[in-house]
């Protein structure tokens, strides 16, 4: 149970201020000493935007990720980033990142780095709200990796990158992680042509160890690269196997899908809280604090109060920072609006 009523929430990432944008494209212009400033002060930027906004929890703002899971192919050894098939010209969308080639067995000898980030956001912000650290799941981190000979299928990658994801978890537990996320959202936007008691089977086997030890959640939204959905787009696919994942909270991605499906948050409700994603993250329209608490009000005709948490969508890495910080200001105040009307 939530020690907070309409708990408010987010996802994991954040946008990079701008300088850090051009760091990025310029890291050979920095030395190591300079780098480690740079990701500093980017994680104090996400942390004050958040602090500022009153948010109930707060992530790292996954600063020092390239896109989400990219990063995460940096700590895998065994691969090699494979450009050939990447369409270079037109919209900017899926089809536009980056692959990798396996050319040998896929190990992780120094983790993934969430530890990591964790440590640096806990001394950045100890007297803070909840700290929340997110990682992607086995299936979604698999989708950038090319089979070979040796790993034939998604499936066969996504088995072998599972203990790595597994360790990584047990290890932000014993560094004092008190709530995870474990974002699995291929396995939501496959869900309308894959096994989805496989995809139940796969992530609870991730998580089997950390059981009870902290509080769970995973993150199901359709896609967001560049503003962009990947995925078909109903949560019908999902149930009744979904309902079997091994978690305390699931995050749902409806404010985007204009609350399309609403109902079935009573389905989870019964299984478990819900996080209901309440603000566009696609969107540049800033909801008023009065289409907050509209929308939380919807909601709670489906999820308790006590189960219910509020949330953007997705991640706002892909969302311009003015408009994620003026976002999260009225999501926070309509929650507690509604939050004291109770």
């Amino acid at each position: 149970m939530q020690p907070i009523p309409i708990r408010t929430t987010v996802i994991g990432s954040y946008p990079f201020p701008g300088w850090l944008e051009f760091a990025v494209k310029n890291l050979n212009e920095f030395g190591n000493a300079d780098r480690e400033e740079m990701i500093e002060d980017a994680v104090i930027a996400a942390i004050h935007d958040q602090l500022a906004a009153g948010l109930d929890v707060i992530t790292d703002g996954e600063q020092t990720r390239l896109d989400f899971n990219l990063s995460f192919y940096g700590f895998i050894k065994g691969i090699r980033e494979n450009t050939d098939e990447l369409r270079k010209f037109g919209p900017p969308a899926h089809d536009q990142r980056g692959k990798n080639s396996i050319i040998d067995t896929l190990t992780a000898p120094q983790g993934l780095g969430a530890v990591k980030e964790y440590k640096r956001l806990k001394r950045l912000a100890p007297n803070g709200p909840t700290l929340k650290a997110s990682i992607p799941g086995p299936y979604t981190l698999s989708g950038r990796l090319l089979p070979n000979e040796k790993y034939k299928d998604r499936f066969a990658i996504t088995e072998a990158l599972l203990p790595f994801i597994k360790k990584e978890l047990e290890d932000l537990v014993a560094a004092g992680c008190e709530e995870i996320t474990v974002d699995e959202p291929s396995m939501s936007c496959y869900a309308y042509k894959e096994d989805t008691k496989r995809f139940v089977d796969i992530f609870n086997r991730t998580v089997s160890s950390i059981g009870g030890k902290c509080r769970l959640s995973t993150h199901l939204c359709f896609g967001n690269f560049k503003g962009r959905p990947v995925g078909y787009r109903s949560l019908k696919p999902m149930l009744p196997d979904f309902l079997n994942l091994n978690v305390n909270e699931v995050h749902i991605e409806m404010a985007n899908r204009e609350f399309s499906e609403v109902e079935l948050l009573a389905t989870f409700a019964e299984k478990m809280d819900v996080a209901v994603g309440i603000i566009d993250v696609k969107n540049y329209y800033i909801e008023t604090i009065a289409d907050v608490e509209e929308r939380i009000r919807k909601c709670l005709q489906y999820v308790p109060a006590e189960k219910l948490a509020v949330a953007p969508d997705c991640g706002l890495s892909q969302t311009a920072r003015w408009a994620s910080r003026q976002k999260l200001i009225n999501m926070v105040k309509g929650a507690k609006k509604v939050r004291e009307s109770l």
